[in-house]
């Protein structure tokens, strides 16, 4: 195999010393504008390319971001990562992803790792199972920013980033109401989910808008598994007056809740029972039962502006944290 050109080859071919080669790749105003363009006239024919972990030792940086999600299976979070790494890319960043699979003892391990790694900057949408997140305090010590984003702490002090679910779920209940439906459940996801806070909150302010009664025995939750779903689903329609609408948490559970409803009952779906769901999965449209419209909650977006923020705070420390809010919108099927 072919050794790599090195600053010492470059030296000894122009019979220069090699601090004057390392000195003419940078630009050092000491050397000369005709020395400057043979040194890397002879680097770009050798290819010359410098060796990374002495730019990290000099500069202090790796130039790479870790990132933990819940898991790459599901479009929204690959969707989010991909503009993750669009933005890394344009800065020059490299991108190491990883998966807690919704382990708070996973999240924690891969947290460890990505700190021996000395990445520069972390991005994190948090597992179903974090309800604080202490653990991410180390990386305090180490100067290391975290940006959280989609599934983010219920922590004031935080940088993050986050679709606007409050409104957006208002605005779901609004177009229910349209459709004639005046008994509207809601299905939420595990309580540590901070954006459950958020569906409810903007869920009770939408029903109370168009003066319609908030049933308690109309909001249930479930952990993702289809077993929990169902029974969510099941004691919702076993209710005396059981609801014609189910708000649900997103289009996953909504599967779910789907195969419920065509496989353990005889309700016919958009006619007896109606779904709204949350993520505008692209799947959703080719289905041949689907919700009547979903939420797009922006990703790929999520993901580029976590990812600037990141960057932005590695290299400018800010005293304060940085929020922000990605306005969702309605998609009809």
């Amino acid at each position: 195999m072919k050794n790599l050109p090195t600053i010492k080859e470059i030296a000894k071919q122009l019979k220069v010393s090699a601090s004057t080669v390392s000195r003419a790749l940078h630009d050092h105003p000491s050397i000369g504008l005709r020395t400057k363009n043979a040194v890397k006239e002879l680097a770009k024919q050798l290819k010359y390319e410098p060796i990374q972990t002495a730019i990290y030792f000099k500069e202090r940086r790796t130039y790479t971001i870790g990132v933990i999600v819940p898991t790459l299976s599901e479009d929204f979070f690959a969707k989010a990562v991909s503009g993750i790494e669009q933005i890394a890319f344009e800065n020059k960043f490299s991108v190491f992803v990883a998966q807690s699979h919704d382990s708070i003892e996973r999240e924690q391990q891969l947290l460890e790792s990505f700190t021996r790694r000395r990445i520069d900057g972390l991005l994190v949408s948090i597992s179903k199972e974090t309800k604080q997140v202490s653990h991410f305090d180390v990386l305090k010590e180490y100067n290391i920013p975290v940006v959280f984003f989609d599934r983010v702490p219920n922590e004031q002090h935080i940088n993050k980033v986050t679709c606007d679910l409050y409104h957006i779920s208002i605005k779901l209940i609004d177009v229910l109401y349209k459709l004639h439906h005046r008994k509207i459940a809601l299905l939420l996801g595990p309580q540590s989910i901070t954006a459950n806070a958020e569906r409810m909150k903007g869920f009770i302010n939408g029903m109370a808008k168009k003066r319609l009664k908030v049933n308690p025995a109309y909001i249930v939750e479930t952990d993702f598994s289809k077993e929990q779903t169902w029974n969510a689903v099941s004691k919702l329609l076993s209710q005396k007056q059981r609801p014609t609408a189910i708000v649900v948490f997103n289009d996953w559970v909504v599967l779910d809740a789907i195969q419920f409803i065509k496989t353990q009952t005889d309700l016919q779906l958009n006619k007896d029972i109606t779904f709204a769901s949350y993520a505008n999965l692209p799947f959703c449209k080719y289905l041949d039962n689907k919700p009547v419209v979903s939420v797009e909650q922006f990703p790929f977006r999520q993901g580029e502006e976590a990812a600037r923020i990141l960057l932005d705070l590695i290299f400018n420390f800010k005293e304060e944290s940085v929020q922000e809010s990605i306005a969702g919108e309605i998609v009809f099927y």
